[in-house]
């Protein structure tokens, strides 16, 4: 049966544009490319800024006279091993408390919604850094630290959970990607501010240090400002039965009407998704949840892809990196607020690079091939700094000169931790915080999110600790060769156990983890591929320019029983979804095709199938 086509207005777009190429390659309707979705992305993604805020900012802090000098940083009856351990627990506290607030999280964005409980996070965000500027005694400043802990712990389970569920699939990678590169922007910030309070104010003045921290305030009132103009996600919405409003919020972030084809479509693989997890799992409790993510083999899975993802992240070096880098520049040459200037360009290289990888690689190259190509370039670089330190090991002593050579490799080993940011941005940062979000069905996602961060923030807290003793028990140069050696296993479990999932909706991730887990990481996106609905409307030009909106009958399915199933559920209204007697059954239809689309038959609603074809085919 020929496909039937739906005219929509032209729109003149030149052949292969760049928007096309980079964005929009599966030939989605361009209205869902939109403000609405921007403006979303913009503020759920800027909230990444919280976690770079304060890795940045505690980085130049503990390296600032007057902060050193405010907690006994600088105290010379304390002996090194002292100094360290006070270091570490400043610097690791708010990893701490992100452990907690991953895991309240897990409660928070189920119960009270995306927005709402972004809310809450940026009151309490700006309360712990009033606790931490006002300190005078390391006590107040270890609690204010550990409070920011539990506002950040909750940000990285609540933007990147969002941002999937809200974007595109086109471009899903891309959106949840600005929240990685959100880190880098914190990162960024905070290095120059410190930087500015170092050359412009006297090392006796607390604002040298308190000025740069508050900058955390502005931006968490600009974030809370930001959700009032934001929209819950419809998955949410359709999850606790408010499916009305799921269907109006999702017409406002796709920019197209509520009975149009692809915003149907969408509802229609929500709903069916929803209504097998339903059938599959009856106890909806946390406990229930927490059984499946051990005990379902295709849940399990996921479950410990994520955590592998995080230990051998965490433990490849970025972070320590991230967070040592005045003490590290003294290792290739710098001193003095020289190692501030350079510790601030990783935050450039950083920022610019994140984003450059959000726009340019982790979609148009896909997931696997951007972590090989940032694992290779991070594996690399991290050998070529461990070895100019092996060689040149008293290069930050204040009375050693450094012969041309020596000067000329110390830049090159700059070059490298700068290069090394490069390539964990396009490699393990990016999936760190996408694939979590990616992959867990929507019963668990948040519990699965939650967990795997909590794991996370366990791991940057061990690490954050344990990185200052290791340079005294194991020296830098052993410390970066341990970071070496973990950097190749994670090559390995990169091609072994990471799957492409590029361009899935994530309704249809249930099939891909459903496979033997042998062949998940390596052949899963060949073995089962994507056929969602929504993969069955799709915007075509012809040479002109010009567009129009067809559904596709690829797999040999009747069109009408497409338009059908959406219109079903496009049907329902508000008073209709009140209703405690509606029941939502699934039937196959033509099980023998590994394409089949599952038929949504609403009890209680009185529909006449011609007129539900005919209003949305026009």
């Amino acid at each position: 049966m020929t496909a039937p086509k739906i005219a929509v207005d032209s729109v003149k777009h030149p052949k292969q544009s760049f928007r096309k190429k980079f964005f929009n390659s599966d030939n989605s309707p361009p209205e869902i490319f939109n403000k609405t979705l921007y403006l979303s992305v913009f503020v759920f993604g800027v909230l990444g800024c919280a976690r770079g805020l304060d890795e940045g900012g505690i980085s130049g802090s503990v390296a600032q006279a007057s902060f050193k000098k405010q907690f006994g940083l600088s105290d010379e009856s304390k002996t090194e091993h002292e100094i360290a351990q006070l270091k570490s627990n400043i610097t690791s506290m708010v990893q701490l408390g992100s452990i907690g607030g991953s895991l309240l999280a897990m409660y928070l964005v189920d119960k009270f919604g995306r927005i709402k409980t972004l809310q809450g996070v940026c009151v309490g965000w700006i309360a712990s850094v009033v606790i931490q500027i006002t300190a005078s005694k390391v006590g107040q400043l270890y609690a204010g630290r550990l409070l920011e802990g539990l506002a950040i712990g909750q940000t990285v389970v609540l933007g990147p959970t969002y941002l999937s569920e809200i974007a595109p699939k086109a471009i899903r990678g891309l959106c949840t990607c600005v929240f990685a590169g959100a880190v880098y922007m914190g990162i960024m910030l905070s290095y120059f501010s410190h930087y500015a309070t170092a050359i412009h104010m006297s090392p006796s003045k607390r604002l040298q240090w308190v000025l740069p921290t508050s900058l955390k305030i502005i931006i968490a009132g600009l974030l809370f400002i930001g959700t009032w103009f934001c929209k819950e996600s419809p998955r949410w919405l359709m999850k606790v039965g408010n499916i009305n409003q799921a269907y109006k919020n999702l017409s406002k972030i796709r920019n197209l009407p509520e009975d149009h084809p692809y915003v149907l479509s969408e509802i229609s693989d929500i709903q069916e998704q929803i209504n097998e997890e339903t059938e599959e799992t009856k106890d909806t409790s946390m406990l229930g949840a927490f059984k499946e993510l051990l005990f379902v083999p295709s849940v399990r899975y996921r479950l410990c892809l994520g955590l592998g993802v995080q230990i051998l992240g965490q433990w490849s070096g970025a972070n320590a990196i991230t967070i040592y880098m005045p003490e590290l520049t003294a290792l290739v040459g710098y001193s003095g607020t020289r190692k501030l200037l350079m510790t601030a360009i990783l935050g450039v290289v950083k920022f610019s690079s994140a984003y450059l990888c959000a726009f340019f690689i982790i979609d148009f190259l896909g997931r696997r091939k951007s972590l090989y190509i940032g694992l290779t370039i991070q594996t690399i670089t991290t050998l070529f700094f461990a070895l100019f330190i092996a060689i040149v090991p008293k290069v930050a002593d204040e009375e050693f000169e450094m012969s041309p050579s020596e000067k000329q490799a110390g830049v090159a080993a700059l070059a490298m931790l700068y290069l090394n940011g490069v390539g964990w941005t396009m490699g393990w940062n990016s999936i760190q915080y996408l694939i979590n979000s990616e992959m867990f069905p929507l019963r668990v996602r948040n519990i699965g999110t939650a967990t795997i961060m909590a794991f996370h923030f366990a791991n940057q807290y061990g690490n954050t600790k344990a990185v200052p003793l290791m340079n005294i028990a194991l020296h830098h140069k052993g410390t970066f060769f341990f970071f070496f050696a973990v950097l190749l296993m994670g090559l390995f479990f990169c091609w072994f156990f990471v799957p492409e999932i590029s361009g899935r909706s994530i309704e249809s991730m249930d099939r891909l983890f459903e496979q033997k887990w042998y062949l998940i990481g390596r052949y899963g996106a060949e073995l089962a591929p994507d056929t969602s609905g929504v993969n069955h409307v799709r915007f075509v030009e012809d040479e002109s320019g010009k567009g129009e909106l067809k559904i596709d009958d690829d797999d040999k399915k009747h069109n009408e029983e497409f338009i059908e199933n959406a219109s079903s559920v496009g049907n329902l209204t508000k008073s209709q979804t009140q209703t405690t007697t509606t029941q939502t059954n699934i039937t196959s239809n033509d099980s023998n095709s590994t394409n089949s689309q599952s038929n949504l038959e609403l009890n209680n609603l009185d529909l006449e199938k011609g007129d539900a074809a005919g209003r949305n085919v026009h």
